[in-house]
């Protein structure tokens, strides 16, 4: 993993060095923290001792069983985290996106050398600067920035699915594998991953995967918060102001990124269920401070409010509870649900002028 030392208070990164000027407070991402260093510091502190384990254990897996298996094993290693080192790896065999890059030699650059849409790279370059202001890696256009990387990463996969080419949230989620991998190639694979097979519908147009999903966790949060779930059920639409950027972006500006990319961790392994999981603790939690609403500013300002401090900041713990707090949630549920609200949504719309 990175050192906790590397990027933030002695900037001792020699790119990171040249793009910031002392005194950092900068985690091992590059994300400037003004507000809240000092509580990251405390708990990265702390958080340390597990990320040492977790990568002895992992280094020994993976040098006994060189290629990433699914199995009970791998699912436990990938749900107790892991460790920066060794996530770029295990995303692309879990995702799928490492066969396809092997099976499609080249295909990346082809997709680079193509003449391209202006209208496609304009979209994008008006996004570039709202990528991650607060990172110092991505406010540079030098050499040592990752603008130009992003750039690319977009630019191809909109050639490689025109279908989506290109919406707002794509730019954050590509920026973070970026960070990870280090590495253009392996993060257009990861995306196509996400867009193409994990979050299927979500980008596209009429975002239907993303209505479908946000309509799930309240059919879920009636059965397993129903109390939660009858305040939320007088205000129609309320799930699409509360949660979507909880979805469309993965987490990422919603939880702090440790959290964000544990969570990443077992959504390439395990799939979309996972945002479910997330999103349900998260209101399972705090279900009383919820229940205190009294009009739908409260609401939504309970929901901003949820997903910060201590609970979420504490990845280890949190992640513990996400698989705990939910209770049973089978992928068999997940797709009934999806189904059946896909259905009314789409006949909701057929219905309308």
């Amino acid at each position: 993993f990175f050192s906790f030392q590397t990027l933030k208070v002695e900037c001792r990164s020699t790119s990171v060095q040249r793009l910031c000027s002392p005194p950092c407070r900068i985690d091992s991402y590059g994300f400037e923290r003004r507000h809240d260093f000092d509580s990251y510091k405390e708990m990265m502190n702390e958080y340390v001792a597990v990320l040492d384990r977790r990568s002895t254990r992992w280094s020994k897996l993976l040098r006994d069983k060189p290629n990433v298996e699914k199995n009970l094993t791998v699912k436990r290693y990938v749900r107790k985290g892991v460790p920066n080192e060794h996530r770029a790896r295990i995303w692309m065999a879990a995702s799928g996106a490492q066969a396809q890059m092997d099976s499609k030699p080249g295909y990346y650059q082809s997709l680079l050398a193509v003449e391209h849409d202006a209208r496609l790279k304009e979209t994008i370059h008006t996004d570039m600067h709202r990528t991650f202001p607060d990172n110092i890696l991505f406010k540079s256009r030098t050499e040592e920035g990752l603008q130009k990387d992003l750039f690319n990463v977009l630019l191809a996969y909109g050639h490689h699915n025109p279908a989506v080419g290109y919406c707002q949230g794509m730019n954050f989620i590509a920026g973070y594998l970026i960070i990870i991998t280090k590495d253009e190639e392996k993060s257009f694979w990861l995306m196509d991953a996400l867009l193409g097979r994990i979050l299927p519908d979500y980008y596209s147009p009429a975002m239907l995967g993303l209505k479908v999903d946000q309509e799930v966790l309240g059919e879920l949060v009636k059965t397993k918060a129903p109390a939660v779930g009858q305040l939320m059920a007088q205000y129609p639409g309320i799930w699409t102001l509360v949660v979507s950027r909880w979805f469309i972006c993965l987490y990422i500006d919603i939880l702090p990124i440790e959290t964000v990319l544990r969570i990443w961790d077992c959504l390439f392994y395990e799939g979309s269920k996972v945002l479910f999981r997330v999103a349900l603790t998260l209101v399972l939690h705090h279900r009383t401070e919820i229940l205190k609403a009294r009009s739908l500013p409260d609401v939504c300002e309970c929901f901003k409010q949820i997903t910060c401090g201590s609970f979420t900041l504490d990845c280890h713990t949190f992640m513990q509870k996400i698989f705990t707090e939910p209770g049973s949630l089978s992928m068999t549920t997940v797709q009934k649900l999806r189904e059946k609200c896909r259905k009314q949504i789409l006949e909701e719309e057929s219905q309308q002028p």
